[in-house]
């Protein structure tokens, strides 16, 4: 006679089967490029690239000048148009709609919409030199998102306090340091609440000794892990650091990706030992 236990199941006598797990609903990208290329007249800088980046995964692209990696921020961007293939951000065509069971190329309506998911900060910071640090912040959550005017401020002030510049919300510009420039630009883009940031080299125009304040920025906003993002540097010890993969690439293609300790630490390709060995 079997002794059955309060609470348990009764022993049928037959074997138990394994419990059948539900298979995982697949995870949509925040970003996906399909055989993107891009050709400016008979030069092709970008040879069909394939690249998906995960919600809140922060990629570094590297390699030398020329490679095609800004190429691949600003098309994401809406700056460069892909002369084929497809962007999708959020699993959404980027450049096109479907009209009539078709891909057509978007209009600006479809364009805006989906630049507000994205953020980008530049070498040059291109911030207004006629506004005060606090407008330069304010301008595009009002202009862009349509938000009140109150919300707009809180956003921005707390944004220029997570890059430490509360203290500047009433100067302009001009009275900035380069660091404190490119944080005032870090700053306006974050207050779009982003899926994902677009980095490009945004140390390349600063004095040496201003770098690392940037870098810290950026490193502390990508602890918090909310937020893609796509570094394009030429700062090695950085994109260890904050990447979760690297993607080398050259003459348009990527040539080698994977986490910053495989990729800097055991380089397969004789490409990307080259490049690297400029950094040693």
């Amino acid at each position: 006679m079997n002794t059955v236990t309060k609470g348990e199941p009764a022993d049928t006598g037959s074997a138990s089967k394994p419990r059948q797990r539900e298979p995982a609903a697949p995870v949509t990208p925040v970003v996906s490029y399909r055989n993107v290329k891009k050709s400016y007249g008979d030069l092709e800088v970008l040879h069909g690239i394939d690249l998906d980046i995960a919600a809140g995964e922060k990629i570094a692209l590297i390699g030398p000048s020329g490679s095609g990696k800004t190429t691949l921020g600003r098309m994401l961007m809406t700056l460069e148009e892909p002369t084929s293939g497809i962007i999708e951000v959020e699993g959404e065509p980027l450049w096109q709609i479907e009209r009539n069971g078709k891909l057509v190329r978007a209009n600006e309506h479809h364009l805006h919409r989906m630049r507000s998911k994205i953020g980008m900060v530049f070498q040059h910071f291109n911030l207004f030199p006629h506004m005060r640090v606090l407008r330069n912040v304010t301008e595009a959550p009002r202009k862009v998102l349509g938000i009140g005017k109150e919300e707009a401020h809180d956003r921005a002030v707390e944004m220029l306090c997570k890059v430490g510049l509360e203290d500047k919300l009433d100067v302009y510009p001009s009275k900035l340091s380069g660091g404190q420039k490119q944080r005032v630009a870090i700053a306006r883009a974050l207050v779009m609440r982003p899926k994902i940031m677009v980095f490009d080299e945004v140390t390349s125009a600063l004095d040496p000794e201003l770098v690392g304040e940037v870098l810290s920025v950026i490193k502390e906003i990508a602890e918090e892990g909310e937020m893609a993002m796509m570094l394009i540097t030429h700062e090695m010890d950085f994109a260890r650091d904050v990447a979760d993969r690297v993607i080398f690439g050259a003459d348009g293609r990527i040539v080698e990706t994977g986490p910053p300790q495989e990729l800097f630490g055991q380089p397969k390709s004789d490409r990307l030992k080259s490049f690297l060995s400029r950094f040693v």
